[in-house]
């Protein structure tokens, strides 16, 4: 995401606790920040994309966080995948300090930020949107704007149990396949080019077969935004029994080992109980 900005000739500050990782930028024209609240010092738009509600938390509300040194009137967006509980309370800090919060998570992973080709969903304001659209333009296919603050990390976290509850049934399906001693790469392909073959199921069936569980979406994330959807449905009275079955699934896979491979290695985890 940074290099499809740096690459548009936008002005960039870049921050990661690696710094390893953030000074690849600088050869091509970046500044390397020492802190969160360093790089958002002289920034109109500041974006966040870290783990998890923690890794958020201490990126924007921590000792030296980005909004310590957020200007009044700049635009943050977080574009981590987050409870909407914690999204609404970052947004309320942000309106303390005179800034406005969008939640703009994205769809598509390592290919897609790399070509551009990410899909923003968001909540917040369309004032604020208008000002941050041009820095995400130049890194997605198309931008939706779905509501209020809290709608567009809402929608991702379904979008995301969803995906977890398709690659938790088929690697329950090859298990089943595989114990009743069928050809594995036939039945997974009558499955792949069947009804039930959605993009997803043919990408990560692809990726079992190659062996290739190199991370675009580690495990383990998949694991906590499929535990923060449960959660939030719980919040409004909704049991999602399919994400609780998922959600076992893909612990189980974290316990054999698998948690910083791909989501897809979620396939060949589960054995008979």
């Amino acid at each position: 995401m940074a290099g499809r900005v740096l690459s548009a000739g936008f002005p960039l500050t870049v921050y990661n606790r690696n710094r390893n990782k953030a000074s690849a930028f600088a050869s091509n024209g970046a500044t390397v920040a020492a802190t969160p609240r360093e790089a958002a010092a002289n920034a109109d738009i500041v974006i966040s994309m870290v783990a998890d509600d923690a890794a958020s938390r201490d990126i924007w509300l921590g000792e030296n966080g980005a909004l310590t040194g957020a200007r009044r009137g700049a635009v943050l967006i977080e574009s981590s995948t987050l409870s909407v509980s914690w999204i609404r309370e970052v947004a309320a800090a942000a309106a303390e300090r005179g800034c406005e919060l969008l939640d703009a998570p994205v769809t598509g992973s390592k290919p897609q930020a790399a070509s551009g080709e990410l899909l923003f969903l968001v909540g917040g304001s369309e004032s604020a949107l208008a000002v941050a659209r041009p820095v995400l333009a130049v890194m997605s296919r198309d931008i939706v704007h779905l509501g209020p603050t809290g709608s567009g990390a809402l929608l991702k976290l379904i979008n995301n149990f969803l995906c977890g509850v398709q690659a938790a049934s088929l690697a329950e399906a090859t298990a089943l396949i595989d114990a009743g001693g069928l050809d594995r790469q036939k039945a997974v392909g009558v499955l792949t080019n069947g009804a039930p073959g959605s993009p997803l199921i043919k990408i990560i069936s692809t990726r079992a077969a190659a062996g290739d569980f190199s991370p675009n979406f580690l495990l383990r994330l998949m694991t906590k935004d499929i535990g923060y959807a449960q959660a939030e449905g719980a919040r409004d009275g909704i049991a999602l029994q399919t994400a609780g079955a998922a959600l076992a699934v893909f612990k189980n896979a974290i316990e054999s080992g698998r948690g910083d491979q791909d989501f897809a290695a979620v396939i060949g985890s589960v054995g008979r109980g």
